[in-house]
């Protein structure tokens, strides 16, 4: 019986993908931050490849898959799914190859993304939007190919991706100064991880390569402790970037034996990051693209003194999430809480609740009441932002004490989710 030999992207083949690249993926800087390093107390450096044109590495992997077609496979034309990033490296891929492209997308995909894709892919493109979620659009994506006889262009389950991604490594191993001890990589699918773990096997055995997931979507992590690629039933998608159900088959064979630890970070850490970066360095990124930064502190004994690689993976973020990233960073900060109040139904019970409830720095941001005249009280969902997370016990014992209390809501997320 013949084994099939596992898949491992070798140098030459990295090698000739960043020739491949030269030219259309961006050589981006590995800079130093004093902010992490000081924090730290270590040499933290941010690899930015949030500074691509499309805005992210995903440009790597899908131009060297699609400038590797042949001819007929040219001639019939690629077909992707994505809602973000890969979906803008793709349709750029087309353009500058020339060839002819169907992008698939979720039908609730923001229009700045569409209009993103259409920028960048301009009359090589036709963007088709399909279905509620990524699964509806790739499953449409994928029955045209079988089809028409066009070629999937995958986000990250294929070699070409991960050579083309692992031309991150290369490039860190080349600009670094010093030896790498850590690097922090956030992970998906896994091309990137993949990719970068083995050139970094290869090059430098003793960097520890440490991957990143958001909490709600732990694919690689629940894959590596199954000791089998599985499937999750259910994801949380805030982080768009890296929140998948299943990782890719090639990726996490080679992640599973290359990669020295997965973590995962909680969404609300992630949006604590976003806000810091943004107020702090004036870097703007994705959610995604904040992971590797985020996971920083679970590591806060083992980095003392050495050198440390974050990669960013990319700034691809909708303005319009600002009020929701806010939102989570302060839930997780435990500095935003939500309760349901009794209030009598009589003149004068707010005002009451206000002087004699809250503490002087406490914010009322959220307030929904309506009165019902045959009832003694009236409950309102109140939402409070608190200047210390020591004020939220005080802040309870006066509401109980005065009748105020009706219930607590940030422990309750199907009822949250309902009321909020």
């Amino acid at each position: 019986m013949q084994v099939k030999t596992l898949y491992k992207p070798t140098l030459q083949a990295v090698e000739t993908a960043a020739n491949t690249l030269k030219g259309v993926a961006s050589v981006t800087p590995l800079m130093e931050n004093l902010q992490y390093s000081k924090q730290l107390d270590c040499n933290v450096l941010f690899k930015r490849e949030d500074l691509q044109q499309v805005r992210s590495y995903k440009i790597r992997g899908a131009y060297n898959k699609m400038a590797s077609l042949s001819a007929t496979a040219i001639e019939n034309g690629i077909v992707c799914a994505s809602a973000g990033n890969h979906a803008q490296g793709v349709a750029l891929s087309c353009k500058l190859l020339k060839i002819k492209g169907t992008i698939y997308m979720p039908a609730p995909t923001p229009k700045q993304k569409v209009e993103q894709v259409k920028m960048f892919g301009e009359n090589y493109i036709t963007i088709v939007l399909k279905g509620d979620t990524f699964d509806d659009a790739y499953h449409e994506a994928i029955l045209e190919c079988e089809h028409l006889n066009k070629t999937f262009i995958h986000p990250f389950n294929d070699e070409k991706v991960i050579e083309g991604q692992a031309t991150v490594g290369l490039e860190i191993i080349d600009q670094a100064q010093h030896p790498i001890h850590y690097v922090f990589v956030p992970v998906g699918g896994g091309g990137l991880s993949s990719g970068l773990s083995e050139v970094f096997k290869q090059l430098s055995p003793n960097t520890k390569i440490i991957g990143v997931e958001p909490e709600g979507a732990p694919s690689m992590s629940t894959s590596i402790r199954n000791n089998r690629n599985t499937t999750l039933k259910y994801i949380e998608k805030f982080v768009d970037g890296a929140a998948v159900q299943r990782v890719g088959d090639l990726n996490f064979e080679i992640c599973k034996q290359n990669l020295e630890a997965m973590v995962t970070v909680p969404e609300g850490k992630v949006c604590q990051t976003i806000l810091e970066l943004y107020n702090k360095d004036a870097i703007v990124v994705e959610p995604a693209g904040a992971l590797s930064i985020a996971a920083l502190s679970l590591y806060k004994e083992a980095l003392k003194g050495k050198n440390v690689v974050c990669i960013v993976s990319g700034s691809n973020n909708d303005i319009t999430r600002t009020a929701e990233i806010k939102e989570r960073a302060l839930l997780h900060a435990n500095l935003k809480h939500y309760f349901i109040i009794k209030f009598p139904q009589r003149a004068g019970a707010l005002k009451e609740f206000v002087a004699d409830i809250l503490g002087p720095t406490d914010d009322i941001t959220h307030f929904e009441y309506t009165k019902k005249n045959n009832r003694e009280n009236g409950s309102a969902v109140v939402g409070l932002e608190l200047k210390s997370p020591t004020d939220l016990e005080p802040l309870i014992t006066k509401m109980k004490l005065h009748d105020f209390y009706g219930d607590y809501l940030n422990n309750k997320p199907d009822l949250f989710q309902f009321l909020v």
